[in-house]
């Protein structure tokens, strides 16, 4: 709400939506959960919301990320232990120059410390740091940390050719690319944009397994559309009205997100999410 505490309601009605439309797992406060800007007294609150919402039906991550192994672990142990917990999912840290020594140090460290497996999180367009097959080479045969999450596919290949027989999963995050990397053999594609179009991620999945190429191709191009237009207007503001729209109470975009001319922007997603076919 405008005060930053979570509404229970509309997060609950969100999960289930998610699941009805075909989700095959969920990240909880990822970077479009605005994972970051959650206060510390919300943050129990939600990942506690979520796990009951989700009770078990899907596979379910959380996002812990944040810039120390203390107050990353401060996050993991505000939730709790023996929850139905899939993994936390962790960016390095964004606030400094981390480098490789200081990073393999961070994920191992956490990894020895938390109860639940670890997923590292590529995201170097935020944390100003990419992580590497070095890095994978130093993490990949702890018992506790399980996969990562990348928009890399090149990355994911050399995983996968240098680790064939590991159980490390590796979620892609590539939104504009994934219809040709599931035709390089890549299942899963994990973006924050599949929270405002359930229908045409829905409809791009089913494209996918039925080798119906051009279909995939449109309804990817429905969701690229709208988040391109989104980046033009203002990203998370058009992510809440976007979520106002599905029928969803709240804001969905951090506090620190200057106003935008709502009257235009509005008028462009309500326009959009019509012309795609989401209301």
């Amino acid at each position: 709400d405008d005060k930053g505490n979570v509404i229970e309601a509309s997060l609950i009605k969100h999960i289930n939506q998610q699941i009805d439309f075909g989700a095959s797992g969920l990240l909880l406060m990822g970077s479009m959960g605005t994972e970051a800007y959650i206060k510390q007294s919300e943050y129990a609150k939600v990942a506690d919301i979520g796990i009951k919402a989700n009770d078990g039906r899907l596979p379910l991550y959380i996002g812990a990320m944040d810039n120390s192994i203390e107050r990353v672990m401060e996050r993991i142990d505000s939730i709790g232990v023996g929850k139905k917990v899939d993994g936390i999912v962790l960016t390095t840290p964004y606030y400094g120059c981390p480098n490789d020594v200081n990073v393999k140090y961070f994920y191992n460290q956490i990894a020895n410390r938390s109860p639940y497996p670890i997923y590292l999180y590529d995201l170097p367009s935020v944390s100003n740091f990419k992580i590497t097959i070095s890095i994978i080479d130093s993490v990949i045969n702890h018992p506790n940390i399980k996969g990562i999450k990348t928009a890399d596919w090149e990355l994911i290949k050399k995983i996968e050719r240098k680790y064939p027989n590991s159980d490390f999963s590796c979620l892609y995050s590539g939104l504009d690319s994934f219809d040709y990397a599931w035709q390089l053999g890549i299942r899963y594609n994990l973006d924050g944009m599949f929270a405002c179009t359930p229908t045409n991620g829905k409809k791009l999945y089913e494209c996918l397994n039925n080798q119906d190429y051009i279909g995939a191709r449109k309804h990817l191009d429905n969701i690229l559309y709208l988040r391109d237009t989104m980046l033009s207007l203002g990203l998370m503001r058009c992510f809440t009205l976007c979520m106002n729209l599905l029928g969803f109470e709240g804001n969905f975009h951090q506090d620190i997100n200057a106003p935008i001319d709502e009257v235009v922007a509005k008028e462009t997603m309500l326009t959009i999410m019509k012309q795609i076919g989401e209301i």
